[in-house]
Parts: C-alpha cells; sequence; structure tokens
C-alpha cells in the first residue's frame, strides 16, 4: 500500500507531470499494447510454409493428408511437439490452430458428458466453479463466463498460484471443477510454476471426482533468453499421485508459425483422450492434416523448433528490454511502481498504487496508447485494488514501443501526482 507522503516525490510535481503528458499527448500517436500478438516480422519467418507441402502430400505413414480420417492428427507433428509438451506421442493430439478452441471445447464436453471417473455431467451439478489464479489470462475468464462457470479468484505467487489457498478450497467444495494455469511464462506476470507448485496440484485432494487442471502451457519454448526454462512434467506427477485423469495439456503454434494458420495441442490419460476423441469425432471428421504436414516440413525436428525460435527472440527481447529500460530510468524509484522482468512469454505486468490503474489507462488512451483495460487480467475485468496493467510490446516496432512505454511513463506520473495533490488538499 502507498502512503500519501510516498506520493510527494519530486518525480511527481503535479505541473511537471502535466507538462509532460500534454507534450506527449500533443503529439497525436496511435500506438497499440494490448494483445499479445507477434509482429509482421515476426510472421514473416514462416512464409516458406505458404508453399508447403507441394506435391508432397503424404504423411510418413503414407496417409493422403488431404482427405479424411485421421481425428487424432499427424502422427509425425505429434513426435515433434511431444517433448516439449511433455506428453507422450499416444496421449497428444494434433488439431485445429487454436489451442482455445481446444479448451472451449472440454469445458463443453465436460458440462454436456461425465469426464472418466464421473457419473454425473457437470451440468447436471448445482453450480461448477473454476479456481483462476489472478492476475491471469483474460480469454480463460471470458471462456468461463460464456458457458456460466464461476470464477474464484487465488492469488498468484512467483511460484504458480498460492497452493495453501488452492489445497484448501478444492478439498472443501465439490463444485469446484477446474483450475487454469499458464505453468510457464504465465499470462501476464510470467511467472513459471516451481517443482514443488506443480507437484501439489497433481496430488492435492479434492472434494470433486472430476476436478481437472487445464495446463495451458502456451509459452512453452517462448524463451526470451538462452536459457530454456523447464517445468515439472503435470501428467506423470498426477498418474503417480493416482490422478492420472486430473490434466488437460494444451498448446499451440500460434506464436510459432502463423497465428492464425498453426496448429493447436491436446494432451491428456489415455482415458480423456478416448472420451475427447468419442465426443469430437461427432462434430469434425477431422483436422486439417495438409497444414500438420506444411508444420513438420518447415520446422523439421526438435532443434529447427528451437533454431526457429531463436530467431523470434532475436526480434522480440529488444522490445521487453527496452520496456524494462524506459520504466527503471522513468519510474524506478517512485514509490509503489513495480513490473515484472519475465524470462519469456509475451507479457510484462506493471503494478501502480491502488486505485490508479483505471486512470493510468484512460490518461494513456486519451494521448493515443491503447492499453489492455484495467481489469482485464481479473475474473470479471474486476481489479478490487485497481493496480494491475498488462503491457504486450510484441506486436509493435520496437521504436514504437519506446514511444509508447515514454507515454504511458509519462501517465503513471501524472496520474500518481494528481493523486499525490488530491490527497494533500
Amino acid at each position: 500500500m502507498t502512503s500519501p507522503a510516498d506520493l510527494e516525490s519530486p518525480l511527481l510535481d503535479l505541473d511537471a507531470a502535466r507538462a509532460a503528458y500534454d507534450e506527449f499527448r500533443a503529439q497525436g500517436l496511435s500506438l497499440d499494447l494490448t494483445r499479445g500478438k507477434p509482429s509482421s516480422a515476426q510472421l514473416d519467418l514462416a512464409n516458406p510454409m505458404l508453399s508447403l507441402p507441394g506435391e508432397q502430400f503424404r504423411s510418413a505413414d503414407g496417409i493422403d493428408t488431404r482427405n479424411y480420417q485421421g481425428l487424432q492428427g499427424l502422427r509425425e507433428l505429434r513426435e515433434l511437439f511431444s517433448p516439449f509438451l511433455k506428453v507422450p506421442v499416444e496421449q497428444l493430439i494434433a488439431f485445429g490452430n487454436s489451442s482455445l478452441e481446444l479448451m472451449h471445447d472440454t469445458v463443453v464436453h465436460a458440462l454436456l458428458s461425465p469426464l472418466p471417473g464421473a457419473e454425473r455431467r457437470w451440468v447436471d451439478d448445482e453450480r461448477v466453479r473454476f479456481l483462476a489464479p489472478t492476475p491471469g489470462y483474460d480469454r480463460h475468464f471470458a471462456l468461463c463466463e460464456r458457458l456460466g462457470v464461476e470464477l474464484v479468484q487465488v492469488p498468484m505467487t512467483p511460484d504458480g498460484p498460492d497452493m495453501d489457498v488452492v489445497e484448501e478450497v478444492v478439498a472443501a467444495d465439490p463444485s469446484v471443477k477446474g483450475i487454469w494455469c499458464v505453468p510457464k511464462y504465465s499470462n501476464p506476470d510470467g511467472a513459471v510454476y516451481s517443482d514443488e507448485t506443480v507437484r501439489r496440484l497433481a496430488s492435492m485432494p479434492t472434494a470433486a471426482p472430476d476436478f481437472r487442471i487445464f495446463w495451458d502451457n502456451a509459452y512453452a519454448v517462448h524463451h526470451l533468453t538462452d536459457e530454456e526454462v523447464e517445468i515439472a512434467d503435470v501428467l506423470t506427477l498426477a498418474a503417480q499421485a493416482g490422478h492420472a485423469d486430473r490434466p488437460f495439456v494444451f498448446g499451440s503454434t500460434s506464436k510459432i508459425t502463423l497465428a492464425g494458420a498453426g496448429v493447436a495441442f491436446l494432451g491428456a490419460s489415455p482415458a480423456n483422450v478416448s472420451w475427447w476423441l468419442a465426443l469430437t469425432g461427432k462434430r469434425t471428421i477431422g483436422p486439417d492434416k495438409t497444414n500438420h504436414l506444411r508444420h513438420v516440413m518447415f520446422l523439421r525436428d526438435a532443434d529447427g523448433l528451437r533454431e526457429h525460435m531463436r530467431r523470434h527472440r532475436e526480434l522480440i527481447a529488444p522490445k521487453f528490454a527496452g520496456v524494462d529500460r524506459i520504466l527503471t530510468e522513468r519510474l524506478g524509484s517512485v514509490p509503489g511502481v513495480r513490473w515484472s522482468r519475465p524470462a519469456g512469454g509475451y507479457f510484462v505486468t506493471l503494478i501502480v498504487p491502488d486505485g490508479t490503474a483505471a486512470e493510468i489507462v484512460r490518461l494513456a488512451g486519451e494521448a493515443g496508447i491503447a492499453l489492455t483495460p484495467a481489469g482485464a487480467t481479473h475474473p470479471y475485468g474486476v481489479d478490487p485494488e485497481d493496480r494491475t496493467i498488462r503491457l504486450a510490446p510484441t506486436f509493435p516496432e520496437l521504436a514504437e514501443v519506446e514511444r509508447a512505454m515514454y507515454g504511458v511513463t509519462d501517465c503513471v506520473r501524472l496520474a500518481l501526482a494528481q493523486r499525490g495533490a488530491s490527497t494533500a488538499s
């Protein structure tokens, strides 16, 4: 909590802050730091895919990828991504371009059909609730809101969700059917789940026999440094704890190849995979295996994937470094302001003094900088402390990112100076 005295810093002089903000606003810029999208330069890296597979449309085992069949997806693509997602090939499904689609379908399937180990559908229960580690991914929350699944906030820590809270809630409440997890380079704070957190998630007692972990490993290979951060194998740990059916693992190539024409993955226990395929087979004959083959031919193997992601890193790491440099230079000594320094992923979380995030976002909008709405990182779009701002620096050019961050820091200074002046009066 920031005290009124903290807001009396010389950096927060109201007249100076107002003048700096007005000067920036007068430039009439239009900058966007809202969504974690790959830039055009990143998408260009995968342009050779557009001419594949050509006349080589058969898979390694002779399947004509242009035709029906193969609901589980192309095996050689599953073999390529299996070690990165920590899912055995036979337990991995390769599907369409969106992992969010797979998450949506999995929740819908569970609402309408009993999961393995369950006697009832989720929709037959009086209420269905999911734990939402917060700050978190707004699309996870929106999915639940759309389907009538209630969200229960759980605080995030640098090691993942606060497991003392998680264990207490799931042990006592049978209506809690799942938890959202982004275990590596979490959206938006960049946290990496510790081995102990993963072990506790996999082994904890739950009141609901059909409790599921929705393990959205969206940034499995999205490193911002030379170090390849690893997380524990949730499927193996769950099986060892007697809860083999607990995790659903998700991933995609959305920020690896072509965001709108990638491949999504779902991994789970054999029972969960059979359940999912049987239900999905009612709505589709199969995924786009030609696109699967295109990805295999382009990425080739594990070393090819690593090299491709190294080229991504060359493009986006300077943007994250620019965000950190400007925040450090302009807000590093301002009380109550801090931010994440992720080792991977697509976001930076900016924490400001309580009660100021919405005003900072508003000021930024008036100055021509589009930011994710304050509260988007929280269930139902409400941040009770009004202090969390998500920054997405990947899509704009580096010069635009830096220009936007100078403007953001001007907005922070002005909002805090106004608050300090109001408190003093």
